[in-house]
């Protein structure tokens, strides 16, 4: 079983880890839900010690599992939740706060304050981002700021700030190495994404120490090598990508005008555009998708705060259901004269609204309305909100034809969605065999640094479909649910800007 690689796949609500086999399939896997925290209305936390147990011990797992316990496992990959904040102490490796998780809005105010300075164009320019809570920037400095003695410490040159991957590696190496990789890098509002670089003039704005900040490597590179304790040997960590990058790369999209999205958490949906940065004029993100060999390919992105934690919030904030697979039969046998409208903004709006004061909504309630209108409802609200992003995208680049969707993750497990999905886009809608892709991303990145798997045009030659959607909607009503969306997301927004 040589030419295994072990992808760790660290995301907000579980760590997980799979080995994967030289064809590209999963031998075996490990997976620890962790807790979250929300000690403020808005406010996300993860325990960084929960981040790392839970992902050794995933690890540990699947390499147990693994023919010959893992021997022939030869390089890590590692992908993660992105824009999630850590500060450390270099000596000690002691957090000197909670992550600050991606889906937190404390800095709100902090980020209006910037834009009314006139500064978002200044940071658009240079990152390709927007000025909102979501990215690790102004996370860092509110770290700096509010924590008891951390910007004495920063400036002395004590700390270190990582994003999860950073985080992950720091732990894996011992405290050796202190890493990132370009597409972490590009989520921080602090990386000139056109000049690969930290941005000195960004983090002066934000008063962040230049100290602080990790080195930034390709996607596919050597980040150190794990402590012989941890496996019972050293195996070298090869390649890291932020969370929908991996799946970009998972999902082969390797060509200009490829689209992908994933359905976890949140949703998020990337469009290749090769070595041009496209400036978004429909405030879509401007990131980079992968750096190999030092070239770096460029994407569109559009996220999307709450997908399956809609679902996660039918079960655990309403009791409507008691799994997520009874979404789809409850939708099956909702009123199909009856349209609900569930706008998700639990934690404000994203792309390409970026309001982050919006908070949810729904529409359409009538003394008839229940629980199978109410989750019909979640579920084409990603449908909806993915319409959104693949116009947006359209609008801001003239080479993007309709294209064929490549989904993964954990919603697209029903056809019913993704059924939805196709009719709402008019536009086919591709699921793979291989069903891990963000995994599967990162796996190919450490594989393919270790000269075990092959290059870009083998692993797209062997991307497998499992099953196409083709969209069977009407145009008249595709238009007309298509409406009552936008009216229900206008009732909703806190401003029309």
């Amino acid at each position: 079983m040589a030419g295994c690689v072990l992808a760790i796949d660290q995301g907000t609500t579980s760590s997980r880890a799979i080995v994967f086999d030289d064809g590209f399939s999963p031998v075996s896997v490990g997976q620890q839900e962790f807790p979250q925290h929300f000690p403020k209305s808005g406010w996300v936390e993860h325990s960084p010690s929960d981040i790392w147990t839970s992902t050794l011990r995933v690890c540990r797992e699947a390499m147990e599992k693994a023919p010959d316990q893992g021997a022939g496992v030869e390089a890590i990959g590692i992908t993660n939740q992105r824009e999630t904040t850590l500060i450390w102490d270099r000596s000690t490796g002691e957090p000197v706060y909670n992550a600050i998780v991606w889906q937190d809005r404390r800095t709100s105010e902090f980020c209006a304050g910037l834009r009314e300075q006139g500064l978002e164009e200044t940071f658009t320019a240079k990152t390709g981002l927007l000025l909102d809570p979501y990215f690790s920037g102004t996370k860092i400095a509110w770290l700096l700021d509010n924590v008891d003695g951390v910007r004495t410490r920063a400036e002395r040159g004590e700390l270190a700030f990582g994003t999860v991957d950073t985080w992950l590696i720091w732990q894996l190496t011992g405290g050796t190495v202190h890493v990132t990789d370009a597409t972490n890098a590009a989520r921080t509002l602090i990386y000139n994404i056109h000049e690969n670089r930290w941005d000195e003039d960004l983090c002066k704005v934000l008063n962040i120490p230049l100290s602080l900040l990790p080195e930034v490597k390709d996607s596919a590179d050597e980040f150190g090598a794990t402590d012989a304790e941890l496996f019972g040997r050293p195996i070298p960590i090869l390649g890291v990508a932020g969370d929908q990058q991996a799946a970009t790369v998972g999902q082969a999209c390797f060509k200009p005008g490829m689209v992908k999205s994933t359905y976890g958490t949140g949703c998020f949906a990337l469009m290749n555009t090769g070595e041009t940065a496209v400036r978004s004029h429909n405030r879509m993100l401007t990131t980079i998708a992968y750096r190999l060999n030092g070239k770096t390919t460029y994407a569109l992105e559009g996220s999307i705060f709450v997908a399956g934690a809609a679902v996660q919030w039918l079960r655990d904030g309403l009791g409507l259901i008691d799994s997520a697979e009874q979404t789809q039969s409850l939708a099956e046998q909702a009123d199909p004269n009856h349209d609900v409208y569930l706008v998700p903004a639990f934690v404000g709006l994203g792309a390409p609204y970026w309001d982050a004061d919006a908070r949810g909504a729904m529409f359409g309630l009538t003394r008839n309305t229940g629980p199978k209108e109410i989750a019909r409802a979640v579920l084409q609200s990603v449908g909806y909100q993915t319409s959104d992003l693949v116009d947006a995208m359209r609008a801001d680049w003239s080479d993007a034809e309709k294209p064929v969707l490549r989904v993964d993750g954990g919603m697209t497990a029903s056809d019913w969605t993704m059924q939805f999905l196709a009719d709402i886009l008019g536009a086919p809608v591709d699921r793979p065999t291989v069903a891990e892709t963000t995994a599967l991303g990162s796996a190919w990145l450490a594989g393919s640094k270790a000269g075990i798997w092959p290059g870009e045009d083998a692993f797209s030659a062997q991307w497998q479909l499992e099953r196409r959607f083709e969209p069977k909607l009407s145009e008249a009503d595709r238009q007309r649910l298509l409406a009552g969306w936008k009216d229900a997301v206008t009732r909703t927004r806190t401003s029309a800007d």
